[in-house]
């Protein structure tokens, strides 16, 4: 290969995600057999449509549209109704009143916690992350000469193993990052265990120079099942972060926008907030895009149809369970983690590309053993795959 890119974009690119693999294997499955006979549970891309009332609000905004700066501009922090909307449903959530100055509108989460570790991270800092994590973390933090740091966490339930987070915290560590409800797993983080990490940090942070800070990915918070609660991490520490977005509460992925919280409570936070402002629109981004930023003020109290998501998930527990495959129900998010029969979650994932089942192995999400599901799909789809995963299985 030519030297066109860095050694650590061609690695990137010779590493590729499994998700994007499995993708394109789907892409020529479907050329060679057709896409009506492939059942595709590799991504997760929201299909449940957009609360109703988008309509109106996008109606609305084709009068402002054609306006002078319509669509122009806004401060990078993003706009300031939205901040205040957002301000309002994040003192909720996190139990925790907080301002519209405290919440940078990013784009999307992805965006946020970019900028985030763009602001904090100094060359070799590391980010400890519990596994099963999102694939992307390592690239996000390696972007600034971060190195992520995996840690197990407790199967089947993928609970936090807070001793061994911390046996991993030394003195290189600048953040822990969680994500509940969880990418891949579904499992939410209990707040006794949440509490037990924030107490050991706290520990540790008293006599650091840098804090290391606890930040909470939650763009799943509201895909919540069966009355569980996500619990808020912001009363927990003041080197507290939240990230999340609206990609799949409100079925806006295309649209790009998510947030940053930062904890009010945290020394030098408008040091932060600014850094984090300042390095969104050096990393390009420059703002959220405005017309999702407006449909979150608009729509901050609506959400998809969770009863869509609850059926698909109930049918492919079904399946599952039809097909002798051990998992743990999902509390959240829209993702089955299931244990790969023999062992060898590579070996099992191509058993069931051969039945037309497309799924992710978990070595690529840091957790061999296991396979990733997306239930982001019709539920026709879930229903149809049952006598192919009983054979992938040997049923």
């Amino acid at each position: 290969m030519s030297g066109v890119v860095t050694q650590a974009v061609r690695e990137q690119m010779e590493n590729a995600s499994w998700i994007r693999r499995m993708f394109e294997a789907g892409l020529e499955l479907k050329a060679q057999v057709g896409a009506e006979n492939v059942y595709d549970f590799s991504l997760g891309n929201p299909d449940v449509p957009a609360p109703a009332a988008t309509r109106e609000v996008l109606r609305e905004m084709a009068e402002r549209v054609v306006k002078p700066l319509g669509l122009g501009y806004c401060p990078n922090a993003g706009l300031p109704a939205t901040r205040a909307a957002l301000a309002r449903r994040l003192s909720a959530e996190q139990e925790v009143e907080v301002g519209a100055e405290h919440v940078v509108v990013t784009c999307g989460a992805a965006g946020g916690l970019t900028s985030f570790f763009r602001a904090v991270l100094d060359p070799g800092d590391e980010v400890v992350v519990p596994a099963p994590y999102f694939v992307e973390y390592g690239a996000y933090c390696s972007h600034f000469g971060g190195v992520l740091r995996p840690v197990a966490s407790r199967a089947p339930e993928f609970q936090l193993d807070v001793a061994a987070l911390m046996a991993a915290v030394g003195p290189a560590t600048r953040v822990v990052l969680i994500n509940s409800p969880n990418n891949p797993a579904g499992c939410i983080y209990t707040a006794a265990t949440l509490a037990e990490l924030a107490e050991a940090l706290a520990v540790v942070n008293r006599g650091r120079a840098r804090p290391i800070f606890l930040v909470s990915d939650e763009p799943y918070r509201a895909l919540a099942y069966d009355g569980a609660v996500v619990p808020p991490v912001l009363p927990l520490s003041p080197y507290t972060v939240v990230v999340g977005s609206f990609s799949k509460s409100l079925a806006l992925a295309g649209e790009r926008v998510g947030y940053l919280l930062a904890n009010p409570a945290m020394p030098e936070v408008e040091t932060l907030l600014g850094a984090v402002a300042m390095t969104s629109r050096t990393l390009g981004f420059v703002n959220a895009p405005v017309i999702g930023q407006v449909l979150v003020e608009k729509l901050i109290n609506e959400q998809v149809d969770m009863a869509v998501y609850d059926a698909r998930r109930r049918e492919m527990a079904w399946v599952l369970r039809e097909a002798g495959i051990n998992f743990t129900m999902p509390q959240g998010a829209f993702y089955f983690f299931p244990e790969a029969p023999g062992g060898d979650d590579l070996a099992f994932v191509n058993a069931l590309q051969r039945e037309n089942i497309l799924a992710v192995p978990g070595r690529g999400f840091g957790y061999a053993g296991y396979f990733r599901l997306s239930f982001s799909v019709e539920l026709a789809a879930i229903s149809a795959s049952a006598a192919g995963f009983k054979r992938a299985a040997g049923r």
